[in-house]
């Protein structure tokens, strides 16, 4: 069996918590890991809130198909994508993932403001108070880096994701189908490619017993998988939400946090802890991003200002992806990733991504 990835849990919201040592925690985890359990227990997101987010994605995905076809991506990350329209791992990859993905924007007063499937129309003020609870929660936890980090202010991360202004933030509902529904999968393919996220911190919402997300560990280079239940939470009334830092955040601390590549794979190899991964696999992922015109200049940190990466020159996949460094736009930066992964959308000329 594989030895699974000793990823930090943190409690960020127990009473008597000390803000500064619960500061310093998160950002151990995220410089050596990238990657953190948080005990969230209810108190900053509801068990029924994930529970009726992931009854609205099974909703979602049985929708006829062309209800979904109608609701296809479009350049602004919102949509529907089918089987093997995303290749998170274009250069390794021979299909594109095996999964269904939906990608929800901005919501305005309870409604989205994008096509969405009839199935769900009357679910979109549960999906618009989720996904208002995700964002609350990440800026949360981004003025805690800010403390963790001795940010001048420490609420510079948080200012920058205030929720009135237009961002890439997206909340995303995922679908695998089981193994047994794609016999054209070979041994090498991977449910979802490796990859690492674009934003400044995602996070992932997984259910009991399902297996397949494996991260690059960074300290030996080998695949890991991430149990959905670490040791120490079985009694817990839901999973931890497991929370990992994006390109943008790892970019804009010049490295110092870690964007660490993960995937989602096939095999029963990777199973840990009574998971199985013959089963259809769902999970909710919010990718949280600043404003779009936040200009990623220098962080006002001395520890961020000090740190310079070792082995950025070595191409080391799980560092600073960006060897050059320039100032940009959130919205730039979340463009230059989007048009490597949906290579057709971008570069094909078509207005969306149709199933394939």
């Amino acid at each position: 069996m594989a030895v699974t990835a000793s990823i930090p849990i943190i409690d960020i919201s127990a009473e008597g918590t000390d803000q500064a040592q619960v500061a310093k925690e998160l950002v151990d985890a995220a410089v050596e890991y990238g990657f953190v359990y948080i005990r969230n227990a209810g108190r900053d997101i509801s068990t029924e809130q994930i529970e009726n987010a992931f009854d609205i994605s099974r909703i979602l995905f049985s929708s006829p198909l062309e209800d979904k076809q109608r609701c296809k991506i479009e350049k602004n990350n919102q949509g529907w994508s089918g089987m093997h329209s995303e290749t998170l791992d274009p250069k390794t990859q021979r299909v594109g993932d095996f999964k269904e993905a939906f990608n929800f924007g901005p919501f305005t007063d309870n409604k989205a403001t994008q096509p969405i499937p009839q199935s769900i129309e009357s679910h979109q003020a549960q999906l618009a108070a989720f996904k208002d609870a995700c964002h609350n929660l990440c800026r949360k936890l981004l003025l805690l880096f800010g403390i963790g980090l001795g940010v001048n202010p420490p609420d510079f991360f948080t200012a920058a994701h205030d929720p009135t202004t237009a961002s890439g933030s997206i909340l995303r509902l995922l679908y695998y189908p089981p193994p047994s529904s794609t016999p054209a999968a070979l041994s090498s393919d991977v449910r979802a490619g490796a990859h690492s996220d674009y934003g400044s911190v995602t996070l992932l919402f997984r259910l009991r017993g399902q297996a397949g997300l494996e991260l690059l560990d960074p300290r030996t280079e080998s695949w890991a998988p991430v149990p959905v239940v670490p040791p120490g939470t079985e009694t817990d009334a839901q999973p931890p939400i497991l929370v990992n830092i994006g390109d943008l955040l790892s970019y804009w601390t010049n490295g110092l946090l870690r964007s660490t590549v993960h995937r989602v794979a096939f095999s029963p190899s990777t199973t840990t802890n009574g998971e199985s991964a013959t089963d259809p696999r769902y999970s909710i992922a919010y990718f949280c991003h600043p404003a779009d015109a936040t200009p990623l200049s220098a962080v006002p940190s001395e520890r961020v200002a000090a740190f310079r990466p070792s082995n950025l020159a070595n191409g080391n996949s799980n560092s600073n992806p960006y060897a050059e460094r320039k100032v940009m736009t959130a919205k730039e930066h979340l463009q230059m990733r989007l048009r490597a992964t949906y290579f057709e959308l971008y570069e094909g000329g078509e207005k969306g991504v149709t199933c394939t």
